[in-house]
Protein backbone atom coordinates (compact mmCIF):
# COMPACT_ATOMS: atom_id res chain seq x y z
CA UNK A 1 0.00 0.00 0.00
CA UNK A 2 1.45 3.37 -1.00
CA UNK A 3 1.40 6.50 1.14
CA UNK A 4 -0.79 9.38 0.00
CA UNK A 5 0.93 12.36 -1.62
CA UNK A 6 1.95 15.24 0.64
CA UNK A 7 -0.64 17.55 -0.91
CA UNK A 8 -3.37 15.10 -0.01
CA UNK A 9 -2.19 14.92 3.62
CA UNK A 10 -1.97 18.71 3.80
CA UNK A 11 -5.45 19.06 2.37
CA UNK A 12 -6.87 16.55 4.86
CA UNK A 13 -5.17 18.24 7.80
CA UNK A 14 -6.44 21.63 6.68
CA UNK A 15 -9.94 20.28 6.24
CA UNK A 16 -9.82 18.64 9.68
CA UNK A 17 -8.58 21.87 11.26
CA UNK A 18 -11.53 23.76 9.75
CA UNK A 19 -13.77 22.20 12.38
CA UNK A 20 -12.45 24.90 14.71
CA UNK A 21 -14.39 27.45 12.65
CA UNK A 22 -17.46 26.10 14.46
CA UNK A 23 -16.08 27.02 17.91
CA UNK A 24 -16.85 30.77 17.64
CA UNK A 25 -20.31 29.89 16.32
CA UNK A 26 -21.04 27.79 19.40
CA UNK A 27 -19.63 30.58 21.57
CA UNK A 28 -21.84 33.03 19.68
CA UNK A 29 -24.89 31.03 20.72
CA UNK A 30 -24.14 32.19 24.25
CA UNK A 31 -25.17 35.68 23.09
CA UNK A 32 -28.57 34.24 22.22
CA UNK A 33 -28.67 32.69 25.68
CA UNK A 34 -27.82 36.06 27.22
CA UNK A 35 -30.62 37.69 25.21
CA UNK A 36 -33.08 35.06 26.47
CA UNK A 37 -31.86 35.63 30.03
CA UNK A 38 -32.57 39.37 29.71
CA UNK A 39 -35.97 38.77 28.07
CA UNK A 40 -36.96 36.21 30.74
CA UNK A 41 -36.34 38.63 33.61
CA UNK A 42 -37.90 41.51 31.68
CA UNK A 43 -41.07 39.39 31.45
CA UNK A 44 -40.88 38.53 35.18
CA UNK A 45 -40.62 42.24 36.03
CA UNK A 46 -43.67 42.97 33.82
CA UNK A 47 -45.73 40.13 35.30
CA UNK A 48 -44.90 40.59 39.00
CA UNK A 49 -46.93 43.75 39.69
CA UNK A 50 -49.93 42.42 37.73
CA UNK A 51 -50.26 38.98 39.35
CA UNK A 52 -53.18 39.96 41.60
CA UNK A 53 -55.01 41.67 38.71
CA UNK A 54 -54.72 38.77 36.23
CA UNK A 55 -57.22 35.99 35.91
CA UNK A 56 -55.99 32.39 35.85
CA UNK A 57 -55.85 32.07 32.07
CA UNK A 58 -53.81 35.26 31.67
CA UNK A 59 -51.38 34.12 34.36
CA UNK A 60 -51.14 30.70 32.77
CA UNK A 61 -50.28 32.28 29.41
CA UNK A 62 -47.57 34.40 31.01
CA UNK A 63 -46.09 31.41 32.84
CA UNK A 64 -46.18 29.38 29.61
CA UNK A 65 -44.24 32.12 27.84
CA UNK A 66 -41.60 31.90 30.60
CA UNK A 67 -41.48 28.11 30.17
CA UNK A 68 -41.10 28.65 26.44
CA UNK A 69 -38.09 30.92 27.01
CA UNK A 70 -36.52 28.39 29.38
CA UNK A 71 -36.98 25.57 26.85
CA UNK A 72 -35.29 27.60 24.14
CA UNK A 73 -32.47 28.44 26.56
CA UNK A 74 -32.00 24.78 27.43
CA UNK A 75 -31.96 23.91 23.75
CA UNK A 76 -29.23 26.49 23.14
CA UNK A 77 -27.11 24.98 25.92
CA UNK A 78 -27.58 21.46 24.54
CA UNK A 79 -26.64 22.56 21.02
CA UNK A 80 -23.64 24.57 22.24
CA UNK A 81 -22.08 21.83 24.32
CA UNK A 82 -23.08 18.78 22.29
CA UNK A 83 -22.19 20.44 19.01
CA UNK A 84 -18.81 21.51 20.34
CA UNK A 85 -18.08 18.02 21.72
CA UNK A 86 -19.30 16.25 18.57
CA UNK A 87 -17.74 18.45 15.91
CA UNK A 88 -14.88 20.44 17.43
CA UNK A 89 -13.17 18.93 20.48
CA UNK A 90 -13.76 17.14 23.76
CA UNK A 91 -14.13 19.50 26.70
CA UNK A 92 -11.36 19.28 29.28
CA UNK A 93 -13.25 19.90 32.48
CA UNK A 94 -11.39 19.09 35.65
CA UNK A 95 -12.94 16.87 38.30
CA UNK A 96 -13.05 19.81 40.73
CA UNK A 97 -15.60 21.59 38.52
CA UNK A 98 -19.20 20.39 38.43
CA UNK A 99 -19.73 18.55 35.15
CA UNK A 100 -23.08 18.19 33.44
CA UNK A 101 -24.11 14.54 33.61
CA UNK A 102 -25.13 14.34 29.95
CA UNK A 103 -22.00 16.03 28.63
CA UNK A 104 -20.27 13.78 26.14
CA UNK A 105 -23.22 11.38 25.85
CA UNK A 106 -25.11 12.99 22.96
CA UNK A 107 -24.12 11.95 19.49
CA UNK A 108 -25.37 13.72 16.38
CA UNK A 109 -28.52 11.54 16.20
CA UNK A 110 -29.54 12.13 19.80
CA UNK A 111 -28.82 15.84 19.37
CA UNK A 112 -31.24 15.95 16.42
CA UNK A 113 -33.88 14.16 18.52
CA UNK A 114 -33.42 16.62 21.41
CA UNK A 115 -33.88 19.51 19.00
CA UNK A 116 -36.95 17.91 17.39
CA UNK A 117 -38.59 17.13 20.73
CA UNK A 118 -37.83 20.65 22.00
CA UNK A 119 -39.43 22.13 18.89
CA UNK A 120 -42.52 19.99 19.49
CA UNK A 121 -42.68 21.18 23.12
CA UNK A 122 -42.25 24.83 22.12
CA UNK A 123 -44.84 24.46 19.38
CA UNK A 124 -47.23 22.82 21.88
CA UNK A 125 -46.90 25.79 24.21
CA UNK A 126 -47.61 28.22 21.36
CA UNK A 127 -50.60 26.17 20.27
CA UNK A 128 -51.95 26.14 23.83
CA UNK A 129 -51.52 29.92 23.96
CA UNK A 130 -53.52 30.17 20.72
CA UNK A 131 -56.29 27.95 22.08
CA UNK A 132 -56.47 29.95 25.31
CA UNK A 133 -57.08 33.08 23.23
CA UNK A 134 -59.19 31.30 20.60
CA UNK A 135 -62.00 33.86 20.41
CA UNK A 136 -59.56 36.58 19.29
CA UNK A 137 -57.89 34.57 16.52
CA UNK A 138 -59.38 33.85 13.11
CA UNK A 139 -60.03 30.23 12.16
CA UNK A 140 -57.57 30.09 9.27
CA UNK A 141 -54.73 31.20 11.56
CA UNK A 142 -55.70 28.53 14.10
CA UNK A 143 -55.69 25.94 11.32
CA UNK A 144 -52.19 26.99 10.24
CA UNK A 145 -50.89 26.90 13.82
CA UNK A 146 -52.29 23.39 14.21
CA UNK A 147 -50.84 22.25 10.86
CA UNK A 148 -47.39 23.60 11.70
CA UNK A 149 -47.52 21.87 15.08
CA UNK A 150 -48.65 18.62 13.47
CA UNK A 151 -45.77 18.92 11.00
CA UNK A 152 -43.30 19.22 13.90
CA UNK A 153 -44.86 16.21 15.66
CA UNK A 154 -44.82 14.03 12.52
CA UNK A 155 -41.24 15.11 11.71
CA UNK A 156 -40.05 14.26 15.23
CA UNK A 157 -41.78 10.87 15.13
CA UNK A 158 -40.33 10.13 11.70
CA UNK A 159 -36.82 11.16 12.82
CA UNK A 160 -37.16 8.93 15.89
CA UNK A 161 -38.28 6.02 13.76
CA UNK A 162 -35.40 6.52 11.33
CA UNK A 163 -33.00 6.75 14.28
CA UNK A 164 -34.21 3.41 15.60
CA UNK A 165 -33.91 1.85 12.14
CA UNK A 166 -30.33 3.06 11.75
CA UNK A 167 -29.36 1.74 15.22
CA UNK A 168 -30.73 -1.70 14.37
CA UNK A 169 -28.98 -1.80 11.00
Amino acid sequence: MSTPPKTSLLFERLMYACRWLLAPIYLGLSLGLLALFIKFFQEVVHIAPLIFQMDESQLLLKVLSLIDLSLVGSLIVIVMFSGYENFVSRMNISDSIEKLEWLGTHDYGSLKMKIASSLVAISSIHLLEVFMDIEKIENTKIMWYALVHLTFVISALFMGYLGKLSKHA
